[in-house]
């Protein structure tokens, strides 16, 4: 959006300038005053990765409201979006312009440069090494487009001629994107460096990123899961093997303890001293009920001492309910991109399905939580006893593979609220319900921009029709059951 509302400023402001300053410096007259004309390919791959971590980190009701989706948070006075009110703040107009001009743009500028380095500093590996990292970044910004909205721009997408891209089919999206990882895993050269210092996800370690593709590989191979098995199965069983192995392969995007360079929901909560949040009901009674020995690392203590969840889509009492944890608003809070647990999830419901990943389903699925209890600061000793609660033992918890699975999963994701929200439409568990006062269904997509509607109307209205309608409760091609 800023940049959007630089373009008009600009617009406007340029002729008027003309005009009124009667300069014969006709050069500077036609400089861009916006775009920078010196910069480097890695400070715009930095700022790309940076930008994706805040986008999917924030608290901003404006754009990410994915934690209130999948009812990890519920809000306290203002509860519009709690209830599924989508349009008033243009939310998904807002975070589609985010992805696309703060994320895909710059990444794309940055392969552009990549080639017109020094190729004496930057030799031909390592030139390499920076387009494959760049293409992973492009692979998990597009996923998260894709399975915000469906069918989306993408062939078309970030052509500055062509402002009225046509969208693409979200299931042929999904296989280029496999295709690209692909690319990336076979030309990734571990021997080499690649952005170094401008790395702010893995430290130039081309290990790193080698096991963060096969990881994206892994976990786009399941949403496809139900929707191409072939195509699954493929990805599943060559990813696995080469995905994370443990809390120390995590992605995650680590922020600083000054600002500007904070965990944002820092800046949004401690910084800016807001009181929107407290824990849901929803969440917090589920881990009541298992006795989760994460329950005080997620949460404050509540005003009795306890913990205690707000009614999710209620107006509550900020003072009242837990809070997110300390920990959840240190401002050096790393952001999840991807984990061990989450891996070991998938790995789990490949089992169920017939993938040759090796293990047993109840294996990795002990392996998932207790990397989880791990992750936030458990011991092995409260990892054995909840594994022991016949409620949570894999042998004996209720339901099918996906409500075991899907439920604790739910809970692991906790703060990683897109994540989470992804995979309660494509297990369908918990069965999360919508609240007595909301607007909608419990969303299954963001609809289209408005801006999509008015500016781009025939590729909108073909996007809209192709998908089966531009509505919050149309399933993506993936989400079958």
């Amino acid at each position: 959006m800023k940049n959007i509302v630089k373009k008009i400023f600009w617009s406007i402001a340029l002729p008027f300038l003309f005009i009124v300053g009667c300069t014969d410096n006709f050069d500077e007259l036609n400089s861009d005053k916006i775009n920078p004309t010196n910069t480097t390919p890695g400070a715009l791959f930095a700022g790309a990765a940076r930008q994706m971590s805040d986008i999917v980190t924030n608290t901003n009701v404006n754009f990410n409201i994915f934690r209130l989706l999948a009812q990890q948070w519920t809000e306290t006075t203002y509860t519009d979006e709690s209830n599924y009110d989508l349009s008033t703040r243009n939310i998904p107009q807002n975070f589609w312009n985010q992805v696309y001009l703060d994320v895909l743009k710059p990444l794309n500028e940055s392969a552009k440069l990549v080639p017109t380095q020094n190729a004496v500093l930057f030799p031909a590996d390592m030139q390499n090494n920076q387009l494959m990292c760049i293409e992973i970044m492009n692979v998990y910004a597009y996923s998260v487009l894709l399975n915000t909205y469906g069918n989306i721009p993408y062939s078309k997408a970030l052509d500055p001629n062509n402002t009225s891209p046509s969208y693409d089919d979200a299931a042929t999206v999904a296989k280029s994107l496999a295709t690209r990882l692909d690319k990336a895993i076979a030309g990734i050269k571990t021997g080499a460096g690649g952005f170094g210092s401008s790395d702010l996800l893995n430290g130039g370690d081309m290990a790193k990123w080698l096991s963060f593709a096969n990881s994206l590989k892994l976990r786009l191979g399941m949403i496809l899961a139900d929707s191409d098995v072939a195509l699954s199965k493929s990805m599943v069983e060559a990813a696995a093997p080469h995905a994370i192995s443990s809390n120390s392969d995590n992605i995650a995007f680590h922020y600083l303890s000054s600002p500007p360079n904070t965990n944002p929901i820092w800046t949004d909560l401690i910084q800016s001293n807001r009181k929107d949040f407290v824990a849901a009901n929803t969440l917090v009674d589920k881990m009541k009920d298992l006795s989760d020995p994460r329950i005080p690392l997620y949460f404050t203590t509540d005003a009795s001492g306890g913990y205690s969840g707000g009614i999710y889509g209620s107006g509550n009492n900020f003072s009242t309910f837990s809070k997110p944890s300390n920990r959840i608003t240190d401002p050096t809070l790393e952001s999840i991109f991807i984990d061990y647990s989450e891996v070991e999830f998938l790995k789990a419901e490949a089992v169920e399905r017939g993938f040759n990943v090796g293990g047993t389903a109840e294996s990795h699925y002990n392996n998932a939580i207790g990397a989880s209890i791990e992750y936030w600061g458990g011991d092995a000793a409260s990892t054995t006893a909840y594994l022991a609660n016949p409620k949570v033992s894999y042998v004996t918890a209720t339901g099918n593979y996906k409500q075991k699975i899907g439920e604790q999963k739910w809970i692991a994701l906790y703060n990683r609220g897109f994540d989470a929200w992804t995979e309660f439409r494509r297990l369908d568990y918990p069965q999360l319900v919508a609240p007595v006062d909301a607007e909608t269904v419990l969303p299954r997509r963001y609809p289209y921009p408005v801006q999509e509607q008015n500016l781009n109307t025939k590729n909108y209205n073909d996007a809209a029709a192709a998908i089966g309608g531009d509505k919050v409760d149309t399933k993506l091609f993936w989400d079958k059951f």
